[in-house]
């Protein structure tokens, strides 16, 4: 099944207000199809799993700035590096990206199939080890890199430390010292653009299927998360 296909079928979600026109409407198919069958942006190749909107309000590029995340319940901002790769090394990138968080680590398996208005469930597993959760992760390289509907993070609550390897194939790093991560992202030559704008901060669309549904539950039974 193509891009066209998929997209149609299951997965027009975007980042507007009810009050947005969407830069897709009154498209002909023709039209749809050329700019979904559109994969590279200068050096930058997207995967299957998402796709910028029609008049490109962000144009896809490598690079990782700097944020912070508010935690409500302790009142602290919580260091944040967001970053984004083109498709040939982004998750080689991700794996390498957990070596900084120790031999044993939680997982959090993050799916939208089959669910309303964008809306995801969250699954979680406790304690596996790492190279065992790295085999694991290769054997579904596929699912995780094109699959809209799939995202993944990998968390030591001891630490505290987390990587995250979203839906829209983006990764995100939670940490007080975030130097481990800015060292990686740099052995694979992504740099710091503070100014950067992600796919996530304009209109977009996602792609998934069925097969994607079906291995996605394969994979959680390999990680022997329960719903």
């Amino acid at each position: 099944m193509g891009f066209l296909q998929r997209f149609i079928k299951n997965s027009f979600r975007d980042g507007r207000t009810h009050t947005d026109r969407s830069s897709f409407e009154d498209l002909t198919e023709d039209q749809l199809q050329t700019h979904l069958n559109i994969t590279r942006y200068g050096t930058f190749e997207l995967t299957e799993a998402v796709r910028p909107s029609y008049d490109l309000q962000v144009i896809p590029q490598a690079g990782y700035r700097h944020d912070k995340y508010h935690c409500q319940e302790t009142g602290v901002d919580i260091p944040v590096l967001i970053a984004a790769a083109s498709r040939e090394k982004v998750f080689d990138l991700f794996v390498e990206l957990l070596d900084p968080m120790g031999h044993e680590v939680d997982v959090v398996l993050e799916t939208s199939h089959q669910q309303d208005n964008g809306s995801h469930r969250d699954l979680y597993r406790e304690a596996i080890d790492l190279p065992v959760l790295k085999s694991v992760l290769y054997d579904y390289e596929n699912l995780l890199l094109n699959d809209g509907c799939t995202g993944i993070a990998v968390l030591n609550p001891r630490i505290p430390m987390e990587v995250q390897f979203d839906e829209h194939k983006l990764l995100v790093m939670y940490g007080q010292d975030l130097k481990d991560f800015e060292s990686v992202l740099g052995d694979y030559s992504i740099d710091c653009s503070e100014d950067i704008k992600f796919i996530t901060e304009a209109e977009h669309v996602h792609s998934s299927s069925d097969e994607f549904g079906e291995q996605f539950e394969e994979l959680r039974y390999r990680l022997g998360i329960d719903e």
